[in-house]
């Protein structure tokens, strides 16, 4: 029987085991990939502190944005063939979707989600596999399952940015230095990036910020608007804090300001803004994954990175084997990285 090695999520807080997985057969609408690289987000750090409540999936596999190869597909699956490369997302595209399936672990059963990307070899559900654009590397090609669609995508599409409008990133991670290199194909001036973390705020002017801001360098609303010397036209949240999410709000401008929510809140979390801001017109906006849609938005970010409009080179600074994956989370929690990236020929 065909097995892959996988890091599996056994109990909350408490590090990811390695383990040998056998693979079940492939169900209609299933195919198998070879794994090259995985991105690590932090809803994974999210999953395996337990910060998103309750988990009664344990143990089970991790991981929604990778790049591979295509192994095997079941008879009906068209949307990708043997050999293809493709980028591995949690964002549904067309296609069959199949819920997830269950790893065979000595006896044990391991469930996995329509994709995971934490193993060298993964049964992955036929929408959530889309085609590499020529010229993209297979380890640009990762950005495209999470990051750079739900930071752009909440650039262009939930905030509906226009060139010349003036744009502040509220964390730089990688979905918000994904948010701030949108902002800057955009057209958008000033791209402001806020984040207390001087790596984080040198990836900000890599990736496309004009200016950087250090929260705890003083009132945060005055040093946007001594920048900009007005109001933002739109905000991008990516912290995941809710003080910051009514910072955000605070700061963009009246009659049309939008202040875009794309970080996780841990669970029980809760929001309190004035009303009055909404009374003036401004805007507070949820997306979801960038509100993207999949066979159109995917397509065109990868021409923009095949084109060297969008730079990943900053964001993906350092690899680890899969061996190393809880070294990855604990990096990417404390901020020593942009984009952690799992190699699997480590």
């Amino acid at each position: 029987m065909a097995a892959t090695e996988a890091a599996v999520l056994v109990e909350l807080g408490r590090p990811l085991e390695i383990a040998e997985l056998d693979l079940p057969a492939l169900t209609a609408g299933q195919a198998l990939v070879d794994i090259a690289f995985s991105g690590v987000c932090h809803t994974q750090v999210l999953e395996a502190r337990g910060r998103r409540g309750n988990d009664p999936f344990l143990p089970h596999c991790l991981g929604h944005e990778a790049a591979g190869t295509v192994a095997m597909v079941a008879q009906d699956v068209t949307r990708v063939k043997p050999g293809d490369a493709v980028v591995l997302s949690w964002i549904k595209a067309a296609g069959a979707n199949v819920p997830g399936t269950v790893y065979d672990w000595k006896g044990r059963g391991v469930n996995a989600g329509a994709v995971t990307t934490f193993q060298r070899r993964a049964i992955v559900s036929e929408n959530r596999l889309s085609p590499i654009v020529q010229g993209v590397s297979m380890r640009d090609a990762v950005m495209l399952g999470c990051a750079l669609p739900t930071g752009m995508g909440a650039v262009v599409n939930t905030a509906d940015a226009r060139p010349g409008e003036s744009a502040v990133i509220f964390g730089a991670g990688g979905v918000g230095l994904c948010a701030i290199a949108g902002a800057a194909c955009a057209g958008c001036m000033p791209v402001v990036a806020v984040d207390p973390n001087p790596l984080k705020r040198e990836l900000a002017i890599q990736l496309g910020a004009s200016h950087t801001i250090d929260p705890s360098a003083g009132n945060v609303g005055a040093q946007i608007r001594a920048i900009i010397g007005a109001d933002a036209d739109f905000a991008i949240e990516a912290t995941g804090r809710p003080d910051v999410m009514a910072t955000a709000l605070a700061v963009v401008r009246a009659q049309g300001g939008r202040a875009v929510v794309v970080g996780n809140a841990p669970t029980g979390a809760s929001l309190t803004i004035d009303p009055k801001l909404l009374n003036q017109g401004k805007r507070l906006l949820g997306c979801w994954g960038g509100d993207v849609v999949v066979d159109r938005d995917l397509p065109r970010f990868g021409r923009l990175i095949a084109g060297g409009r969008i730079d990943l080179s900053p964001l993906l600074t350092r690899s680890y084997s899969l061996n190393d994956v809880n070294v990855a989370l604990d990096d990417l929690e404390a901020g020593k990285v942009g984009r952690p990236l799992i190699d699997m020929t480590l």
